[in-house]
């Protein structure tokens, strides 16, 4: 099938046009990305503000039109944090059906976690069969732990790179006084995922979305993004310190020289660095996989798994993706 998808994130919207094939298999035909911050001041107001949504309902009309020229069998949108927290987020959605014809899915925390895993799922080098995924994400940050015989487990927290700086990183660059805070808040929200999977961690750590991504093109000094040289590198826990002491002596402004560091992420990398270094040094890991693929991929995966056991009138249990 030839199907499309958008993200729209908290920080970042994203889309993805594919030809996909059962089991992963994707020929991408066309991608972007927007840093469109749709989820600014919702961790305190609750809402959406009309400026963010006038943001992304602009790009939104910009897809349609360039999705105008595909010939697709079926797109798929879908919306995370930053949707699902806001007290208003029907008018959002009314917005988006009014400009654009759409229907937007809003996902919950678990259903956002099981969709990144079937993502992350198209690109993981063979050997990797039991692992921890981690996706940092503007408004929450997802962990799904995969064991043996494909059994999974998952928690969101409320805990993303825009919700963090919000709360804690108020200073550019920040002060020992917002460091600390912005720990104590990661402590206390790494502590329900502690709980959650009894303190039991697989072998590898695999982490997806921007933070991480940036922070492989970073330490390559990457002055283009290139998904081939970012997709599967290895962060050392070490490399990781360095790259945050790097960022945290600088203001938004200095890092928009940093090689590898995307325009409209300055501001927020601060916040995602600290947690993945945190999370690492909490549940042990001495380096992180990256992966390149998460929601997007997943979105289509599950989008061309679901209309594929309906033409075939497959049960659940036949079906190519089962249930994670």
């Amino acid at each position: 099938m030839l199907v499309a998808g958008i993200d729209i994130g908290t920080l970042t919207c994203r889309l993805l046009v594919a030809r996909v094939e059962l089991p992963y298999v994707f020929q991408e035909m066309d991608a972007d990305r927007r840093i469109l911050r749709l989820g600014e001041g919702v961790d305190t107001n609750k809402t959406l503000s009309d400026a963010a949504m006038d943001r992304v309902v602009t790009v939104l009309k910009e897809w349609k039109t360039k999705l105008a020229a595909y010939p697709l069998d079926h797109v798929v949108i879908v919306a995370t944090s930053a949707v699902r927290d806001a007290s208003n987020r029907q008018r959002f959605l009314h917005r988006v059906s009014e400009a654009v014809g759409w229907q937007v899915e809003v996902l919950s925390g678990a259903e956002e976690a099981r969709r990144t895993l079937l993502g992350m799922q198209c690109g993981l080098p063979p050997n990797i069969t039991q692992f921890l995924a981690l996706d940092i994400g503007g408004g929450s940050t997802e962990f799904i732990r995969v064991g043996a015989d494909r059994a999974c487990d998952d928690i969101s927290l409320d805990l993303g790179v825009v919700r963090l700086t919000e709360r804690a990183l108020v200073h550019d660059p920040p002060t020992p006084h917002d460091l600390k805070v912005a720990e104590e808040e990661i402590i206390r929200q790494l502590d329900k995922a502690k709980q959650h999977f009894s303190n039991v961690w697989p072998p590898t750590l695999v982490g997806t979305a921007g933070t991480i991504t940036t922070l492989a093109a970073m330490d390559q000094g990457l002055t283009r993004y290139d998904s081939a040289l970012v997709h599967n590198y290895v962060l050392p826990l070490e490399t990781i310190r360095r790259l945050e002491e790097d960022i945290m002596s600088k203001s938004s402004g200095q890092r928009l020289e940093m090689p590898g560091l995307e325009a409209g992420r300055e501001q927020v990398m601060a916040a995602g660095t600290l947690i993945l270094r945190m999370t690492m040094e909490s549940f042990g890991y001495d380096h992180c996989l990256v992966s390149d693929y998460g929601l997007r991929e997943g979105v289509l995966v599950d989008l061309v798994t679901k209309h594929t056991a309906e033409r075939l009138r497959l049960p659940p249990t036949e079906r190519p993706f089962p249930p994670l």
